[in-house]
């Protein structure tokens, strides 16, 4: 039986977006076991549900016998990607970005085999940070038009605020990585979101200008909603890989609650399961189709998390909508009795507990008919929640229809 191409593989789950000479990179990807790899800027110190779907491309390349290099932008973090920017980014140290780096690689290792070289990570600060730049300009800078770089989306959309001379060249340290890890591993493909097109493309015309050899870009679709918004963002901001960012119950509900229409796109580029499950899955009838939220969300957890995180997730989940479980696995804030002596400010109980960011979220939600005490909605800001509150040494909160928190007293 013919061994499946991995370039069909990611066309049919739906990763695709942009490719550079598309029939022959096929070709060679069905041919021969291709280095490739996808960079990743260590600007915070987890990486999140956007970077989620490039690590899963890295992991359907590495099954396919393909190798994956995971770059650590450590270099590039010192001068700030426009891409998909209208504001400079924040300037990071060098000792930030190094620490950064060191917990992204745990992350990586949940779905990349790193053993006996199947799989490389590299920094670019080993070679960026030693560059002459004069030398740089004279080997790199002499292959790049102005003209055509303004051309370019990443550039185009920091024009009206002012683009700065230090982001002008990011591209040309992208593309330059892209020579630096053809030279060094044999690299032929750069795979990223479609956001880095722009950047991607630079260097594949670098290698072909400088070494006079064959180098191809590939993009993937960006994780959006069926409404065109960036998913992973939550109210309480970014969705995090790190549980200590985002607790594994937070990351499973968000998950279990996406919408309806987003259900097959994120079974097709989140999980390894066969298209025909995802497809059976996605056409489930009415109320059936949290069936398929269930499933994502168990698979997702287990990928990023492991069996037994997703497990006690699945577990508390039930556990809340009333089918048994452990309540134990639910978010859960301990309170010393001595802060109830008094009773203790609806607001300002939300606030502890991390359930709102501020207390003006708090008092936006009570106004708005959003928080419930023991299933009881709260109707006042100046609400005293006091020992009465506590059932069996227990308070439940409720956010909306679907964000739990447990108070528990100790």
């Amino acid at each position: 039986m013919e061994k499946t191409n991995v370039f069909d593989v990611l066309k049919e789950r739906g990763f695709i977006q942009q490719v550079t000479h598309e029939e022959e990179l096929r070709e060679l990807l069905g041919r021969e076991s291709v280095t490739f790899y996808i960079g990743f800027d260590p600007t915070a110190d987890s990486l999140h549900v956007g970077h989620l779907l490039q690590m899963i491309v890295m992991a359907h390349m590495q099954k396919a016998g393909h190798r994956p290099i995971a770059l650590l932008g450590g270099g590039t973090t010192m001068v700030g990607d426009p891409s998909g920017r209208t504001d400079m980014r924040k300037m990071l140290t060098l000792e930030e970005i190094q620490s950064n780096a060191e917990k992204f690689k745990v992350q990586f290792e949940k779905l990349i085999d790193f053993s006996d070289g199947k799989a490389i990570m590299d920094n670019n600060a080993d070679w960026l940070l030693k560059l002459n730049y004069v030398e740089f300009l004279r080997e790199i800078g002499v292959h790049f038009s102005v003209n055509r770089m303004l051309t370019a989306e990443c550039y185009k959309n920091r024009m009206e605020k002012g683009l700065t001379f230090i982001e002008f060249n990011y591209m040309l340290m992208q593309a330059y990585d892209f020579l630096e890890l053809f030279r060094k591993y044999g690299c032929r493909l750069q795979m990223g979101g479609d956001d880095q097109w722009s950047n991607i493309i630079a260097g594949v015309d670098l290698i072909r200008r400088v070494e006079s050899q064959s180098a191809y870009g590939m993009t993937f679709t960006l994780l959006t909603t069926s409404d065109g918004q960036k998913m992973g963002k939550t109210q309480a901001g970014a969705v995090w890989l790190d549980p200590n960012k985002t607790s594994v119950y937070d990351f499973y509900q968000y998950w279990r609650n996406i919408d309806d229409a987003d259900v097959e796109k994120c079974l097709s580029l989140l999980t390894f399961l066969p298209m025909e499950e995802v497809r059976r899955l996605a056409s489930l009838p009415g109320n059936e189709i949290n069936e398929a939220k269930k499933a994502l969300a168990y698979e997702v957890t287990k990928l990023v998390h492991g069996e037994e995180e997703a497990q006690k997730a699945q577990d508390a989940a039930e556990a809340l909508f009333g089918k048994g479980g452990n309540l134990d696995l639910v978010p859960t804030t301990e309170l010393e009795k001595e802060e109830l002596k008094n009773g203790m400010n609806i607001v300002d109980l939300i606030v502890s507990t991390g359930l709102v960011p501020s207390k003006g979220e708090g008092r936006r939600l009570i106004n708005q008919g959003g928080l419930t005490l023991n299933d009881e909605k709260v109707d006042a800001i100046d609400f005293m929640v006091t020992m009465k509150d506590f059932k069996d040494g227990n308070l439940m909160l409720k956010k909306g229809k679907k964000t739990y928190h447990r108070v528990v007293l100790r």
